[in-house]
């Protein structure tokens, strides 16, 4: 008998502390416009045959690219990246070769490039990212930033971007006076490293131009979709219940993810997939020491600099306080080190005054 009663006080006392569990970390929904955000943009929107973009046969050597615009939102290019004080860079409209040269020129001398874009996911934020992507290359500019700040738009083109990202080695900022929601949550996922200080929703996939009656004939037009974003997910090392929310919360409401939820689907901090990789190639050239002490930097960043509704900045400069104590910059591989776009002259260039006549964006 008493063994029961202990056992009934242990229970009631382990409710009684679970019922005390911070709100913080609760899953929160918010009821969003029916119609979109104001701009016809209906978060995550999927079609039979996306808008075609004119293809570049050889982007890499060639300086013929289309004409093209950018109308689905706002891009800037800085070489710098302390947003606080440079800002965020030159507007980029126009996406000629010609034009995103001069723009990117400045930053072959720092070593990085920060594209901030704010706007919807569609057919020219693809080629946008895949452009810039194409320039860096040239210009032998490894570090990337993409400065995201978008309410969502068309799955495909997310993953189309998304693909671009994954392949030419971005970091991925949504900064505390940002969001990203719905579809731009898989261009987020294809990220090498994810910083977040804004807020990341999900909600249910609208689609376009339907002819279903019923929900089965729904079901069955979004269940191809459905498996696209899970074997997109998959491949960027993010749980596919990301996916699973992505048809079942209502599109009128958005579920916004915790910071313990982004950990856990793994869209927060290192890619998993891409760390796979790193390590193995980077066990090959810098060394398991190396690798040893970036596994333990990541932990103890995760845990010290990534604390909820902190802002990207200060995120970037626990980091660069705390790698000194697991021996970095490495002298054998400096290029390699955690927050390495940080070091050398593009550090310089991030605290460096705008030169005379130039204006932040």
């Amino acid at each position: 008998m008493l063994k029961k009663w202990l056992l009934v006080a242990l229970c009631v006392a382990l409710t009684a502390c679970n019922s005390e569990a911070p709100s913080d970390h609760a899953a929160e929904t918010v009821e969003i416009a029916t119609s979109g955000d104001g701009n016809g943009n209906f978060g995550a929107v999927s079609v039979d045959e996306p808008a075609p973009v004119e293809p570049i046969p050889d982007i890499a050597s060639t300086t013929d690219w289309p004409a093209l615009s950018l109308k689905s939102g706002k891009a800037f290019i800085s070489c710098g990246l302390d947003y606080e004080a440079v800002g965020d860079g030159e507007p980029l409209v126009n996406l000629e070769f010609f034009s995103v040269l001069d723009a990117m020129s400045a930053c072959q001398e720092t070593g990085v490039v920060r594209l901030r874009y704010e706007g919807k996911v569609a057919s020219d934020f693809h080629a946008l990212i895949e452009r810039v992507a194409a320039m860096a290359d040239r210009m032998d500019i490894d570090k990337r930033i993409l400065d995201i700040d978008s309410s969502g738009g068309q799955v495909e083109y997310a993953i189309r971007a998304g693909d671009v990202i994954a392949e030419s080695g971005w970091t991925i900022w949504v900064r505390e006076d940002a969001i990203c929601h719905s579809s731009c949550v898989l261009v987020l996922a294809a990220g090498d490293n994810r910083m977040i200080s804004g807020k990341v929703g999900i909600h249910r996939i609208i689609r376009l131009e339907s002819e279903a009656t019923s929900r089965a004939e729904l079901n069955r037009e979004l269940r191809d979709v459905h498996e696209k974003i899970e074997l997109y997910l998959s491949r960027n090392g993010v749980a596919v219940a990301v996916a699973d929310l992505m048809m079942t919360v209502p599109n009128r409401s958005l579920r916004l993810l915790t910071a313990d939820e982004l950990d856990q689907f793994g869209m927060e901090g290192i890619n998993a997939a891409q760390d796979d990789l790193d390590r193995i190639q980077l066990a090959r050239k810098c060394g398991e020491d190396f690798v040893r002490r970036r596994d333990d930097f990541f932990r103890s960043f995760d845990r010290t600099c990534s604390a909820p509704e902190q802002d990207v900045e200060a995120m970037n400069t626990c980091g660069l306080e705390l790698r000194e104590r697991f021996g970095f910059p490495d002298k054998k591989c400096r290029a390699d080190s955690p927050l390495s776009e940080h070091d050398g002259k593009a550090r310089a260039a991030a605290d460096a005054p705008l030169p005379a006549g130039k204006t932040v964006g």
